[in-house]
């Protein structure tokens, strides 16, 4: 498995280096976007795998080419800019075990002008994240309320989507969970 990931994560970032302008001020907003989404994922991954400096080095690569594609636009439906770039940094906190980092993060990036701008789908996924980092530093309210405007905005990503279901049941079995998410769990038969 370390080793399959280890070579999806080389990939990864052939790719991206591969589609990348020598010089970025030649490059396309749809070259940049794909480019900057394939480090982002490269980041996760090596979250994932503990790497933290790989991961920052990464998302700071993804940094300037989010600069020059700005929020707003959807090149290649990837939504990359500058606040999916802070999204991946409250992604990777959480992969890394840093939920205060994650959070204080979030709650920077929720403030952009960016965020309204990203498809609704990518705000509901972020906001299952956010729900684990607020898990992870013990805030059950926050987490649930998370999850709960998730359901509001985008109820098949707490419907369908398996990591958000378990995030949903982990949230539900704390002792001091509030009915809202423990009435969503049972509404979604996870307790």
């Amino acid at each position: 498995m370390l080793r399959a990931s280890a070579r999806a994560k080389s990939v990864m970032l052939a790719a991206a280096y591969r589609i990348a302008p020598p010089d970025l001020d030649d490059g396309t907003p749809q070259e940049l976007s794909l480019c900057g989404s394939l480090l982002v994922q490269g980041a996760l991954m090596a979250a994932r795998a503990g790497n933290d400096r790989a991961a920052g080095d990464l998302l700071d690569e993804a940094v300037e080419l989010a600069a020059r594609v700005g929020d707003g636009n959807d090149h290649h439906h990837t939504a990359f800019g500058p606040t999916a770039v802070d999204l991946a940094r409250v992604a990777v906190a959480i992969e890394l075990g840093d939920g205060t980092g994650a959070i204080t993060q979030h709650e920077t990036a929720i403030e952009r002008d960016g965020w309204r701008w990203l498809p609704l789908e990518h705000r509901a996924a972020h906001l299952v994240d956010a729900a684990r980092a607020y898990l992870q530093v013990g805030n059950v309210i926050e987490a649930a309320r998370n999850l709960v405007l998730v359901d509001n905005l985008a109820p098949s990503e707490i419907r369908h989507r398996p990591a958000a279901r378990r995030v949903v049941a982990e949230v539900a079995q704390q002792s001091d969970a509030p009915t809202t998410i423990t009435d969503l769990a049972n509404g979604l038969g996870l307790v």
